[in-house]
């Protein structure tokens, strides 16, 4: 009969797959999420090891860092350090940015020092060397004054005095950093020879001046400005015929700077027993 006869048995084959959910390539995954974590707590260790005044250096050199600029100049070089003072403080300090060069002089500071050069080396034309601190710099005036001119009349050309002058004035200032504005005035005498005239006559004048500094050693892209005013802003302001508002001005541009932070360094931990509370404390 049929029901006696045996069922033929069924084979099922399964096929292993290899790959996907199950295969190899979590492994490479995690190795390379190990080796990101190794790299950064290798990076927390060395920060760890560096001391606070080296971390400020090298924030400072980071936040004020360009690429243009400063590309190829180490961040220990005319970086500003930072100095712990007594009850564990450390402020900022500027440091020098040449070897054997001082720091960075004040306005009033490099006015003293441009004052006693002219008077040590042409006592008879300092007179004629007006310096006062503006909002923003240092400006120094070449003036004219009766029989000694800056510049022949109607003339672009510098004198020899006028050379003279700037090649002090750039002797002083030419190891400083800050950025220069050089202007030409001229008095209220109207001048009209040609195309010319008292604004021409100004802003040449000015770009003679700016062309002398840069033949004294001064860097041209420290050259922030030169504008000619003719009589506009004369410098006698109840004459404005005097011949004292012939004149250009130099002005040493001063950046205006945030108040460095105050930062908290570590305290040291004290073997030294605490002092006893005052009386009648809690």
């Amino acid at each position: 009969m049929a029901d006696d006869k045996k069922t033929a048995p069924v084979i099922k084959k399964v096929k292993k797959m290899h790959g996907g959910a199950h295969g190899g390539s979590w492994k490479v995954a995690y190795a390379d999420f190990v080796t990101a974590m190794m790299a950064f707590f290798l990076l927390l260790w060395l920060l760890a090891m560096v001391s606070p005044e080296k971390r400020i250096v090298l924030a400072e050199y980071f936040k004020e860092f360009s690429i243009f600029k400063d590309a190829g100049v180490s961040f220990m070089a005319g970086s500003r350090g930072a100095v712990q003072q007594p009850g564990g403080e450390l402020k900022m300090e500027q440091k020098e940015t040449k070897s054997g060069s001082s720091p960075e002089l004040t306005a009033e500071e490099m006015k003293e020092k441009i004052s006693a050069s002219v008077d040590q080396k042409m006592e008879k034309l300092k007179d004629q060397v007006v310096l006062d601190v503006v909002e923003g710099g240092l400006r120094i005036q070449l003036v004219d004054k009766e029989g000694s001119r800056m510049f022949e009349s109607g003339s672009t050309e510098p004198t020899a005095r006028a050379k003279e002058l700037i090649s002090i004035i750039a002797g002083n200032i030419r190891e400083t950093t800050n950025r220069i504005a050089v202007e030409g005035h001229t008095d209220a005498a109207p001048y009209a020879v040609g195309n010319q005239t008292n604004w021409e006559v100004s802003t040449n004048r000015a770009s003679a001046a700016r062309r002398e500094l840069e033949a004294n050693g001064i860097d041209p892209y420290r050259i922030a400005r030169v504008v000619g005013y003719a009589d506009t802003e004369p410098l006698i302001k109840y004459n404005p015929r005097d011949e004292r508002n012939r004149r250009i001005s130099l002005i040493l541009l001063y950046e205006k700077r945030k108040e460095e932070p105050t930062l908290r360094a570590p305290e040291l931990e004290s073997n030294s027993p605490a002092e006893p509370p005052p009386p009648g404390s809690p």
